[in-house]
């Protein structure tokens, strides 16, 4: 029996139709598959000894004694080659029928490994804690910039998923201006902080923990959890009842349990999923307080995981609900399960 429904944080509704895994395109087979065409064969410009063929970097966590753009590094931050907007633009805003910004603002890439790992599933603890505080370094640094108002922090992994290197990356860019949908998030969030004295994210992460049937893993203050309505199938948010929304604001033992939790997840996922594409997202409150409201007070921090196991089709793209043929209590009571291995 299917089931339409509301996604109370994204405003959203979701079909849940098992039924939909008899259909030819979404047997358990076409679930597995992934993208078989090859990435360039030519030599990655994001490995070490590389260097020389990004833009000069940015910011990097390297080894004592190493020098920018030369190897040594554990995670590197450079422009991105095929900038969707710069920050050497002068901000100008145009008025009038055809209204228009000039594209002023910040396209970075996360180079997340000097190793050419092209997935996530293979880091280590440590990767993912050099990750993060690569990711933490960026949004502190570009929120001094004020003429920001929004960080955008994803990750595509696999050509499923968009990602056009193989090499493990993740991308930042940064706007002048809030995007429609993380305006209307953040109005949801605050009118539920300022009807209910608390998060949303809380609210939601609290009943998650009391019914337990979508709980994957708890690591320290953090959870991963299947969301109650799920857009993907095995899709899975990582998020905390206490820690604010910013990434800048997380402390050193706030990195290691995310960090934790997260590579136990990944590994979760590839046990039941195999080699899966997806993307990734990094919660990023707005950079303006909201009516004397701190953004990051009325969020909590989140990564979502989203696996691209099927196609999407003209009613999704139509009618902007996704449908999903795994009951997330179903993805969430197999990703519980303990490894054979």
């Amino acid at each position: 029996m299917s089931e339409i429904r509301y996604d109370r944080l994204h405003d959203v509704h979701v079909v849940i139709a098992p039924e939909r895994l008899h259909h030819p395109d979404e047997t358990e087979s076409s679930l597995n598959k992934v993208a078989k065409e090859p990435y360039s064969s030519e030599p990655c410009p994001f490995c070490e000894k590389n260097e020389s063929m990004t833009p000069p970097e940015i910011y990097a966590i390297r080894r004592e004694g190493s020098f920018p753009n030369e190897s040594g590094w554990q995670t590197r931050v450079v422009p991105n080659l095929f900038k969707a907007v710069q920050i050497e633009t002068p901000l100008h805003h145009h008025f009038g029928m055809f209204e228009y910004w000039e594209g002023f603002g910040a396209h970075e890439v996360i180079i997340d490994t000097p190793r050419h790992t092209t997935s996530m599933c293979e880091w280590s603890e440590e990767d993912a804690i050099a990750w993060l505080k690569t990711l933490s370094q960026r949004v502190g640094d570009l929120r001094r910039d004020h003429r920001i108002t929004y960080i955008s922090l994803f990750k595509n992994e696999g050509k499923n998923a968009g990602a056009t290197m193989a090499h493990c990356h993740t991308q930042l860019i940064a706007l002048p201006l809030i995007p429609k949908s993380q305006n209307e998030l953040y109005r949801r969030l605050l009118e539920h902080f300022q009807t209910n004295g608390h998060p949303l994210m809380e609210s939601i992460l609290s009943h998650e923990e009391e019914t337990q049937s979508r709980i994957i893993e708890k690591r320290g203050g953090f959870s991963a959890y299947c969301p109650y309505a799920s857009g993907y199938p095995f899709e899975v948010i990582l998020s905390s009842l206490h820690e604010r929304g910013d990434i800048d604001t997380l402390k050193e033992e706030q990195i290691g349990e995310i960090a934790a939790l997260l590579i136990s997840t990944l590994q979760r996922l590839k046990r039941q999923l195999g080699v899966f594409h997806f993307n990734l997202w990094i919660s990023t409150p707005s950079l303006i307080p909201n009516e004397g409201i701190d953004s990051v007070d009325v969020d909590r921090f989140a990564i979502r995981i989203m696996p691209r196991l099927y196609r999407h089709g003209g009613f999704e793209q139509t009618s902007g609900i996704l449908i999903n043929p795994v009951t997330p209590e179903l993805a969430a009571k197999l990703l519980r399960e303990k490894s054979h291995e």
